[in-house]
């Protein structure tokens, strides 16, 4: 049970892509643990079918879904497979990304689409389908998950960083346009101890060049996801909200 109404899910459906591991698991954790139902979308099916078995054992209805989210007609089967379930959708986050390192004179084409419809692409269209949904019926919020990648010089994946600009341009446009029933915001994660630190130096991950002299702690995304997602950001939407520890 949650000690603050606000941050009160119950009743709500949650729909995160990438939610099978990460920071993305970790929101669909914190939303299924304050009451929300949830939909944990992600490549592998198997790992996504783990997590919402997780949040079944809260007593949660969950929904796994294997998808990929650079893929229009995938992602137009999720959202389906989403409102057969559940009927709709309150709380949508995503979190699906990637970010391959790659000489910017030698990026491939496949790649470079690749990159730009999984962070990108894909989630214009299933922010934008969901978010006509919402405003279609009694609103509801979204959360992209973007990267101070789109903020700041970050050589050799530039594609990333492009792609990440585009997602903080796009939620302010959806804002407003889907407004006043459908908030759309963004979250800007620095580094973060995710499974993807596993290949990092030891000593990144101890320290990293930013205010506070580390990378952050998988639950520190966790405030800033449920804040936006909850009555208690009533008043807030085309924000961008930096949960990077003061990198510049």
């Amino acid at each position: 049970m949650t000690p603050d109404p606000l941050f009160d899910f119950t009743g709500k459906v949650a729909l995160v892509t990438g939610g099978s591991r990460g920071l993305g698991y970790r929101m669909v954790k914190a939303l299924a643990e304050r009451g929300a139902d949830v939909i944990v979308a992600s490549r592998k099916l198997d790992k996504c079918e783990e997590v919402a078995g997780e949040c079944r054992a809260l007593g949660r209805r969950a929904l796994a879904h294997g998808v990929h989210c650079g893929r229009w007609d995938e992602i137009d089967g999720l959202i389906a497979a989403a409102y057969a379930q559940f009927g709709r959708v309150d709380i949508l986050i995503n979190n699906a990304g990637m970010s391959p390192p790659c000489p910017s004179h030698e990026m491939p084409e496949n790649l470079f689409d690749s990159v730009m419809n999984l962070n990108f692409k894909g989630p214009f269209r299933l922010a934008s389908q969901v978010a006509h949904r919402m405003s279609q019926g009694d609103g509801g919020c979204i959360i992209n998950i973007s990267s101070t990648g789109a903020l700041m010089a970050l050589p050799m994946v530039v594609p990333y960083g492009s792609a990440k600009a585009a997602l903080n341009a796009m939620s302010v446009s959806l804002s407003r346009e889907y407004a006043p029933k459908v908030r759309v915001n963004t979250i800007s994660p620095g580094p973060f101890l995710t499974d993807i630190a596993e290949a990092w130096e030891p000593r990144k991950r101890e320290a990293q060049p930013v205010a506070l002299g580390r990378p952050g702690r998988p639950e520190e995304i966790v405030t800033a996801a449920l804040m936006l997602a909850s009555p208690a950001s009533s008043y807030t939407t085309g924000a961008l909200v930096r949960v990077d520890g003061g990198q510049r």
